[in-house]
């Protein structure tokens, strides 16, 4: 995916403002407008209220925001910024997520960013982490504080689609390392996509586990 600086990544027309990356007409296709429980973040009668999902096996995190499903045109996006050696979609992918947090009535403004790491192969391979990336707009942005290298990933893990949710779950066991005091700080754990959930439902545990007051989960894609 090639375009040229001041068209939209999608449709290829002028932008107003060449850094938007995406312009309004392909943000309105893009941004979901359909109710999701605003815990899990799965579809859902009411944005406003806990689904009986929750109400059943409450989540390890306190809310979830995503800007929308695994699909495209969102999809071919985060694919192209992730295994294509993109970066330089972030600003846009970022916007989006802003414009969706600005849209979704935060239960609690978190005061600390954190990225989902990767492990140290991985993101020599790629080049970059891609929730690092996207935490450094949005802490500037939204004037929150983000330590980088808060949670280190401290063995390598098979890939998470590849597993059964069983396997999902012991493939994650003790493979995170806390670097950072997170103690009553209300944390927003930031990532690309989140499927099931197992990767930042162990994060979110062990935040809360080491004293963290609230942990909400701020996402590109929520498989839905």
């Amino acid at each position: 995916m090639l375009t040229v600086h001041g068209l939209c990544w999608l449709c290829q027309m002028p932008l107003g403002l060449a850094h938007w990356g995406v312009c309004s007409r392909c943000t309105h296709s893009i941004v979901l407008y359909q109710p999701l429980c605003p815990q899990c973040g799965l579809p859902a009668a009411n944005s406003r209220v806990v689904c009986g999902r929750c109400l059943q096996h409450e989540p390890a995190w306190q809310w979830l925001v995503a800007v929308n499903d695994y699909i495209a045109p969102l999809a071919t996006l985060v694919k192209h910024w992730k295994f294509s050696q993109r970066p330089e979609l972030t600003l846009a992918l970022a916007r989006l997520l802003l414009l969706r947090l600005r849209q979704t009535p935060l239960r609690q403004k978190p005061d600390l960013l954190v990225a989902v790491p990767l492990w140290q192969r991985r993101h020599w391979r790629r080049g970059y982490n891609q929730a690092d990336l996207l935490c450094r707009p949005l802490s500037r942005w939204l004037d929150i504080d983000y330590q980088r290298e808060a949670i280190r990933r401290i063995r390598p893990t098979a890939t998470q689609h590849q597993l059964s949710a069983r396997l999902r779950k012991q493939n994650l066991k003790n493979a995170f390392y806390l670097e950072f005091p997170v103690s009553g700080r209300h944390i927003a754990l930031v990532d690309d996509v989140v499927t099931t959930g197992t990767t930042v439902a162990e994060l979110s545990r062990l935040l809360l586990q080491n004293g963290a007051a609230s942990v909400q989960v701020w996402c590109l894609c929520r498989t839905l």
